[in-house]
């Protein structure tokens, strides 16, 4: 299909092809095969998890029941990892039922019962390594991991987030944070044993070196929050929107608090102009004075500052090249 985003309903959400093939590309040559374990709790989309796996990324990172499903039912099930803990007894027992590798995070004798009683079979060992959070303490490991044999399940090794330093825009602490977290999650792996030490994210890709497998999500697509870090990546990710009101010193747009997801800060307006503040459905900002009035009608893009949320609030990824609407993507893996 080819379409003008001028004739996209708004707000919509736009992706640059181009940089998303780009920022896809870097992944692969830095962590080819399986040392990326792309997370689609980023994009919730099938269809960008497919070409995640043309570039042989088969194994996925989950953060919901939902997305495992989904990912299970458009055939990407190879090795799926919920990095997360679940007690629900239905939803596990339809994680067993799936026709897929399913391996599920545990951090406690309640979550290794749930999921033995459920019929899961892998695990991996939640330690929490700084980022306060699900995980177990570093000691507790090792007698998790082994009770978890004892219940039948096959413990795969351990997990653990370095979210906490991530984000952090001073390379050398991000670094410092990240290895501090590594060896404990270590310590752990010592304990739990396995193959597998699962950490990480887009903010520490290219300096974790402990991690057997890296849970990246966020680049992809991109956003404010990560671009800070002066990662190689470009922004892929664009919130589409239309000016419906003008006024002397300031415009309004039709996006806001309920298309944006507003937890790590405003988003960016590319274009030029000073962004005031955000609404249930507004974005209120200033044009830029060097560039000609702002009218009611025009189009302009928004950099979101958090990927993740903002993508849970659409139903569609609009794919373009230029001005040109090139494929729509379904957010098909929304909810829980």
């Amino acid at each position: 299909m080819t379409a003008s985003i001028h004739d996209l309903g708004t707000p919509a959400l736009l992706v640059d092809v181009d940089a998303l093939d780009a920022n896809l590309d870097v992944f692969s040559e830095a962590l080819p095969g399986p040392r990326l374990r792309p997370h689609v709790k980023a994009h919730k989309c099938t269809a960008l998890a497919r070409r995640q796996a043309e570039r042989g990324h088969e194994g996925f990172t989950c953060a919901t029941v939902r997305e495992m499903i989904g990912m299970a039912e458009a055939g990407l099930g190879a090795d799926l990892l919920l990095a997360n803990e679940v007690v629900d007894p239905v939803r596990l027992r339809s994680l067993a039922a799936l026709d897929a590798r399913v391996t599920v995070a545990v951090d406690s004798a309640e979550t290794i019962r749930a999921a033995a009683d459920a019929g899961i079979r892998e695990v991996l060992v939640d330690v929490n390594v700084g980022l306060p959070r699900c995980g177990c303490p570093v000691d507790r490991a090792g007698p998790l991991a082994d009770l978890a044999r004892k219940s039948g399940l096959v413990v795969r090794g351990v997990m653990g987030y370095e979210g906490h330093v991530v984000g952090n825009d001073d390379r050398a602490a991000r670094e410092a944070g990240c290895e501090a977290s590594m060896q404990l999650l270590l310590q752990a792996h010592e304990q739990v044993g396995g193959d597998l030490v699962s950490a990480g994210g887009t903010g520490t890709y290219d300096c974790n070196r402990w991690a057997t497998e890296i849970q990246a999500g966020s680049y992809a697509l991109m956003d404010t929050a990560y671009t800070k870090l002066g990662l190689p990546l470009g922004q892929a990710l664009f919130l589409w929107c239309t000016v419906i009101s003008v006024s002397e010193k300031f415009a309004v747009a039709d996006g806001g608090l309920k298309s944006l997801g507003m937890d790590h800060g405003n988003p960016h307006l590319p274009d030029g102009g000073k962004l005031w503040f955000c609404s249930d459905e507004h974005i209120t900002f200033a044009g830029d004075p060097s560039k000609p009035p702002v009218r009611v009608g025009d189009r302009l893009r928004v950099v979101p500052a958090h990927v993740d949320p903002t993508i849970a609030y659409h139903d569609r990824l609009h794919l373009v090249s230029g001005e040109n609407v090139v494929d729509i993507w379904d957010v098909d893996l929304r909810g829980w």
